[in-house]
């Protein structure tokens, strides 16, 4: 089953886009011009779910190792000022899917109970006119696989094997344990459309998938899109991992980092297939979060960010954001231009040599960034609706305003922990910030159901005060 996707902006979202300087170019022109003759390389996206921007080492982190990861990062570009198109899962990944701030499209919660809002399975899912990066790649003749976590719709039709995906390993919902896997009460793991019986803690079952992929189609060119729920609640790891760290006497932090670790080995396993068969040259691959980390739920660490995921403060959504690519990219470089999981989209459709015929993207082709060479930030502004919470990034200037309160202003280059609300001494900036955002919000439908919005305990995350500023 097939539905015919266009995902394409209107002219009067484009013209509004456009006046609210939030719109990406056509993948640029680095689409045509960069790889041009060019092998096409492999593709690979790594998301991780409700990582803390502080846990890995490469992002300072040093209670728990990831070498897989930080040697990653630095054999490649990472971004400090990365950000995710919202705080919580679903949006996010509809986004980083489809290149295009979900809310356009009502995407704008995660998908409710089902019979909640007198909706169904039918209703809660990517909506069917959107086309999806593995849309785009497969019809550019890449085998396209997803392995991990879905969570963009339960009915048929939304799944990923009708939304441009050739291989599927995974769940379809939010969430899923690690363990005891053939329990009846909890989801089903899926091959396909077909119901598996898995028995391996779970990702180190997405690490083996993952290899297998690469195995299967490493005459390439390939799309992987590995999905982790790891570091997601429920909080569940094996000995193996929790073994080393006997020394974290917080158990919910212990499992955390067990959690985590299992996660850095899964994507050693990935890496150490691609140099086995002399594919790591070749290979773009992303990382990034989905959002920041819960630490109430899981113990995860945001470092200086503040307040967590859900919220539009920077720990909410600001994220690791990785970019690694050995023939084109340089080695450890760092970004600080703000960019966005929107990004990903035009940059991977670049690098295979397309110049997209579907539509316009948000997102923007960010190689030039990538490789320093760059004169103009990525974006003018980015832009944020997560039900009552609002935010809006342009330059080193944020304003955010959370459901009936003053909006806040904030200037995160010199205080990125945003302590400091600025809005009542700077009238100007806050106005323009205002008019900018108002034209975006212009182009934006409501939600096509309610989820959950913001939850009792991120409001309370919200409300805590800022921590304080070093130094």
């Amino acid at each position: 089953m097939r539905t015919k996707q266009t995902g394409q902006l209107g002219r009067r979202d484009f013209l509004e886009l456009s006046a609210a300087g939030g719109l990406g170019l056509l993948a640029s022109s680095l689409a045509s011009a960069q790889f041009e003759g060019q092998v096409r390389p492999n593709l690979i996206l790594i998301v991780a779910d409700d990582l803390g921007n502080h846990d890995l080492g490469c992002q300072g982190g040093t209670e728990i190792p990831t070498p897989n990861i930080d040697s990653f990062a630095a054999g490649g570009v990472r971004f400090t000022n990365g950000y995710v198109s919202c705080p919580v899962c679903s949006p996010t990944r509809a986004g980083l899917l489809t290149g295009r701030y979900q809310q356009r499209f009502g995407h704008e919660f995660n998908p409710g109970p089902i019979g909640s809002e007198g909706l169904d399975r039918e209703t809660f899912g990517l909506p069917l006119d959107q086309t999806t990066i593995a849309d785009h790649l497969k019809k550019a003749g890449y085998k396209t696989g997803l392995v991990g976590k879905w969570h963009l719709g339960l009915a048929e039709k939304f799944h990923p094997c009708n939304r441009g995906f050739d291989e599927y390993f995974g769940f379809l919902h939010g969430s899923h344990p690690y363990l005891d896997l053939l329990n009846p009460k909890h989801e089903p793991i899926y091959r396909n459309f077909e119901k598996v019986e898995e028995t391996a803690y779970l990702t180190d079952a997405f690490a083996r998938e993952s290899v297998a992929f690469i195995e299967r189609h490493k005459a390439g060119p390939f799309f992987l899109y590995l999905s982790f729920n790891a570091v997601h609640s429920p909080m569940e790891a094996t000995p193996k991992y929790l073994d080393r760290f006997p020394n974290i006497k917080d158990e919910k932090r212990r499992k955390y980092a067990a959690m985590l670790s299992a996660m850095d080995d899964a994507v050693g396993a990935v890496l150490d297939k691609l140099r086995s068969e002399n594919l790591i040259e070749n290979t773009l691959i992303a990382f990034i979060s989905d959002n920041g980390g819960p630490t109430p739920n899981n113990a995860s660490d945001n470092g200086i960010y503040r307040a967590t995921k859900g919220t539009v403060y920077e720990g909410g959504i600001r994220v690791p954001y990785i970019l690694h690519w050995p023939a084109r990219l340089p080695k450890g470089k760092t970004i600080n231009a703000p960019v966005i999981s929107l990004d990903l989209l035009p940059t991977f459709l670049a690098a295979s040599g397309q110049k997209p015929a579907e539509g316009t993207f948000d997102g923007v082709d960010i190689f030039g960034h990538a490789m320093g060479e760059a004169k103009e930030p990525a974006h003018e502004a980015l832009f944020w609706r997560f039900g009552t919470r609002k935010a809006i990034r342009k330059g080193n200037w944020k304003m955010l305003r959370r459901a009936d309160n003053p909006w806040e202003l904030y200037d995160l280059a010199k205080d990125p922990g945003e302590t400091t609300d600025l809005a009542s001494k700077e009238e100007q900036v806050k106005s323009s910030l205002l008019t900018a955002y108002t034209e975006w919000e212009k182009g934006l439908i409501a939600p096509k159901w309610g989820g959950r919005g913001v939850q009792k305990w991120q409001e309370e995350e919200e409300n805590r005060p800022p921590k304080p500023r070093k130094g």
